[in-house]
């Protein structure tokens, strides 16, 4: 190979120097470049200054612990479930979050979301490619086209390559910049389920102890009608009472028996959907039979303004709208030129054993640029269909929050009704078991028949019924006010973009 002369060679440095630089100033501008996405600001959405159905109203309500919110109450944290004071859901909410299957899901969710944010992040960078090739070349001669080794020649080539497309107007960060966004609403949503899937579980807790409370009520119930069966049996015989009366006294006690059946029904169906919570099959899930004894405890509430940060679907719908509006600035940069940048280098020779002498060695930089110029309206239907999304998204965080609003007041006029109504019931169990005595001490000394009884036993159990389905819907109400409050969650559990950009 022909040595090159010193002008040649300083056309060569010249070069090298001149796309050195164009590199280089395309690096800063790209570190520095322009981002043409609008500036993203979260919507606002006024709150009310307090919840309104927790106003202080009777002297019921006073007595049951509700009072007005304000900004000083100290609010729910981590294991909400705790507050009931249950040892026996304690457990069941520690098992729930290692064995249940939606949990899983949604948390490999998450997990696929941030890989696509690091497969993102990786486009900011050049990429470099490298390899061997081996080549040889001849020319044929005669039907079987054989290679003639003395026309034949090699070439070894040892090259790598890099290319690189600065991101100069803002479109692989904005890509980015939604990616991140989508992994935190990933993030959420995990946290949403969560929530989700321990309210459910407390529910069907508090629902299952509901129905062995009525299970308990319909045993008494059906004990005190086999007494009151042979009862009438006895004064039949000393011809105080007929057999309509015992009939009667039947009656009443197989309706009892056969209410009692039912209730196992529907308790063997909540104990099913509390298996398959946990991650367990049915077949092999049982819980022991415990009446509901749960007193509702004080739900500290805080202000409306809090529960922004407190709900992850709220959190979910905000970064929703971040993501959105991310996307219109990768669509704007379309309207811009795109430059690629490219070099290679490498060493390339016919004997190997020259391969890496100075001689064999080969380089080149180049540079290229692209421009759209006619596209007949695509980008700018491109962008007007990611401001209608962002729109659209910006009502639906809206429609979010006036939703959680409206679920917090539902739940805290449901727990304060319900404690009122509680108190109420009561007294009226006790009027009606004041009446079944009553009637009893007549029915036994002849004064009355055995009717009066029959519609005091079904006054009484008929009251029963409702203290003990009362008490379940107040615990359940209770449930859903604390998972309309967010649980023990707030925005400060949502991982930051660093943390959804790092490798886990």
């Amino acid at each position: 190979m022909n040595a090159r002369t010193p002008v040649q060679n300083s056309v060569r440095n010249s070069a090298q120097a001149l796309l050195f630089k164009a590199a280089g100033a395309a690096l800063l501008v790209a570190l520095a470049g322009c981002n043409v996405g609008p500036k993203y600001q979260r919507a606002s959405m006024p709150a009310p200054p307090a919840y309104k159905e927790s106003q202080p109203g009777s002297p019921e309500a006073q007595a049951t612990g509700w009072k007005q919110a304000n900004p000083q109450d100290t609010m729910l944290r981590g294991k909400w479930w705790e507050i009931f004071g249950d040892s026996e859901l304690n457990q069941l909410e520690e098992s729930l979050l290692i064995n249940d299957q939606n949990l899983k899901q949604y948390f490999q969710n998450y997990m696929a979301a941030r890989a696509v944010v690091r497969s993102e992040h990786a486009s900011l960078f050049p990429s470099l490619t490298a390899g061997p090739s081996y080549s040889r070349e001849g020319t044929g001669s005669g039907s079987t086209a054989k290679l003639e080794s003395s026309s034949g020649s090699t070439s070894t080539e040892l090259a790598g390559s890099v290319s690189w497309e600065p991101d100069l107007w803002g479109s692989v960060r904005n890509t980015l910049r939604a990616d991140q966004n989508a992994a935190q609403v990933s993030a959420a949503d995990l946290a949403n389920e969560t929530l989700s899937e321990q309210s459910s579980l407390a529910q069907y807790y508090f629902e299952l102890r509901g129905e062995d409370a009525l299970q308990q009520v319909y045993d008494n119930t059906a004990a005190s009608y086999k007494q009151y069966l042979e009862l009438t049996k006895t004064l039949r015989q000393s011809g105080i009472d007929t057999d309509e009366d015992v009939a009667e006294a039947e009656t009443n006690l197989r309706s009892a028996e056969a209410s009692a059946v039912a209730v196992g029904i529907t308790r063997a169906q909540y104990e099913h959907a509390i298996a398959l919570l946990l991650g367990k099959p049915a077949s092999s899930f049982s819980m022991p039979v415990r009446p509901l004894d749960a007193k509702l405890p004080y739900i500290p509430t805080g202000v409306p303004s809090q529960l922004l940060e407190r709900r992850p679907d709220i959190a979910a719908a905000e970064r929703t709208m971040a993501e959105a509006n991310a996307y219109i600035g990768v669509q704007k940069a379309a309207y811009y030129p795109t430059i690629s940048l490219s070099g290679s280098a490498g060493t390339q020779s016919s004997d190997i054993t020259q391969l890496l002498g100075w001689p064999a060695r080969f380089w080149s930089l180049g540079a290229s640029a692209s421009e759209t110029l006619l596209d007949w309206g695509q980008r700018k239907a491109n962008v007007q269909n990611y401001q209608a999304q962002y729109n659209a998204d910006v009502a639906s965080y809206r429609q979010t929050v006036l939703t959680a609003f409206k679920e917090v007041e539902d739940y805290l006029v449901s727990c304060r009704m319900l404690s009122e109504q509680i108190q109420k019931q009561q007294l009226a169990v006790d009027s009606a078991q004041r009446y079944q005595d009553i009637a009893t001490t007549r029915y036994k000394s002849g004064v009355d028949t055995y009717l009066n009884v029959l519609t005091a036993q079904n006054t009484l159990l008929t009251n029963r019924q409702s203290l003990a389905t009362l008490q379940m819907n107040q615990m359940v109400s209770a449930v859903e006010l604390i998972a309309a409050l967010g649980g023990g969650w707030d925005t400060s559990q949502l991982p930051t973009v660093s943390e959804v950009t790092k490798k886990p």
